[in-house]
């Protein structure tokens, strides 16, 4: 086997994965040596060892079957933080910090928020890391994601994150939460992009939901009316068309203020509602 220099690995990676190439070849390089960007570019000629070889090469041809690079290198940057993810989670994106930051804006001392399917931990935590002053709940119900969440918390040691295994809001003691928020499953079982696009690998109960992708998000909806105390927030996570339907369905249970937010792409991407006295009643 002819030994390859980091300048040479570069240039096979983007050969061998044509599409994001540039990206994720530096990705996968940098992640199997342990190094940053900079080492990458700056030591071109740096040969690479028989079994980093033959470790890249697997890299690479795992990235070419679609496998994406979060689950490849075991992590996601969000937010501030670095996530461990597994095929149990569902990888963080941007477009999420969305729903980290319109509850940043509404979170106050002393409040008891919840991060309900909590996945890998990413929203809760990323909240946690901003307000120390503050009480957060997340659930999953599979215990596979909840094992990634634990690993999260204890990494930044976000003692203020308790975490518990359970199926949305079922069995949530009544005016006990302040702020709930949710990235659901919200992918209708007949999108297509479901096929054609890296998220075939993600788990799939984390991503499709049946109604048009909309079971979910009314399930919680209804289901929040319960624990939330008078006042409180709901937020949802949606698809980039659902913004419409999403807020019907909070009119639906009598929630007031409600209105969506635009994400980095400017579509509107969370919906969010709070609790009036005429929503208790319904």
């Amino acid at each position: 086997m002819k030994v390859l220099t980091i300048g040479e690995a570069l240039k096979i990676g983007q050969e061998m994965l044509q599409d994001d190439a540039s990206t994720d070849s530096k990705y996968l390089l940098s992640y199997m040596l342990q190094c940053d960007f900079s080492y990458l570019y700056s030591y071109p000629e740096q040969p690479l060892t028989v079994t980093q070889q033959q470790q890249y090469y697997d890299l690479l041809r795992r990235r070419q079957d679609g496998e994406p690079v979060a689950y490849l290198m075991g992590e996601r940057d969000f937010w501030s933080l670095t996530i461990e993810v597994n095929p149990a989670t569902l990888i963080p994106r941007p477009d999420t910090e969305t729903l980290v930051r319109v509850a940043l804006e509404k979170i106050a001392p002393q409040m008891k928020v919840a991060d309900i399917g909590t996945g890998s931990g990413a929203i809760a935590l990323a909240i946690a890391t901003e307000r120390s002053d503050i009480t957060i709940f997340a659930n999953d119900k599979y215990r596979a994601a909840l094992a990634v969440a634990a690993k999260n918390r204890q990494r930044y040691q976000l003692d203020h994150v308790y975490l518990w295994q359970g199926d949305w809001l079922t069995a949530v003691q009544a005016d006990s939460l302040d702020i709930i928020i949710s990235n659901p499953p919200y992918i209708a079982d007949a999108d297509p992009h479901f096929i054609t696009e890296d998220i075939g690998h993600e788990p799939i109960t984390a991503l499709v939901s049946a109604e048009a992708g909309l079971a979910d998000i009314k399930q919680i909806i209804q289901q929040a009316l319960s624990p939330l105390r008078q006042d409180g927030w709901l937020m949802i996570e949606h698809g980039y068309q659902q913004a419409h339907a999403v807020q019907q369905l909070f009119r639906q249970q009598g929630y007031r203020a409600i209105y969506s937010v635009r994400d980095y792409g400017g579509h509107e991407r969370v919906t969010m509602g709070q609790l009036g006295y005429n929503a208790k009643l319904i």
